[in-house]
């Protein structure tokens, strides 16, 4: 594997696994530091960017669904504000958490710190793994 395509295939793999469509960034993102261990922190940081900028797309949706409907996850958002988005790499729930959060308009900038922080951790523990 070519390491440009590579982490380029990684940077579209992780935006598409954040948001609703399935994605297997984690997949990639082993595949490539398996191959080149030498780009683990900037495959790493690919992946964690990529997945960021997903879920801070899934946020811009949740701030255009109307007040009156209400995203799965919203009481737990509600609960713990932007921490509750250190969860988002969870699948399945952590896209409804980053909706919630955009639905709730929570601050943006700690939003993606907190949405980048737990992607950040997931991608770190795969990497190490490969």
């Amino acid at each position: 594997m070519d390491t440009g395509t590579g982490l380029a295939g990684l940077a579209v793999s992780s935006f598409v696994s954040a948001t609703l469509l399935p994605g297997a960034s984690e997949v990639v993102l082993f595949a490539l530091v398996r191959e080149h261990p030498s780009l683990f922190w900037t495959a790493v940081a690919t992946a964690t960017a990529g997945n960021t900028l997903g879920g801070m797309t899934s946020y811009l949706l949740g701030r255009l669904v109307p007040d009156r409907k209400v995203p799965r996850g919203i009481a737990w958002v509600r609960r713990w504000g932007v921490l509750a988005l250190l969860a988002s790499w969870l699948p399945v729930v952590g896209d409804a958490l980053c909706v919630g959060a955009g639905w709730l308009r929570l601050n943006p900038w700690l939003s993606a710190a907190s949405i980048g922080a737990g992607k950040l951790a997931r991608y770190l523990v795969v990497a190490a793994l490969a």
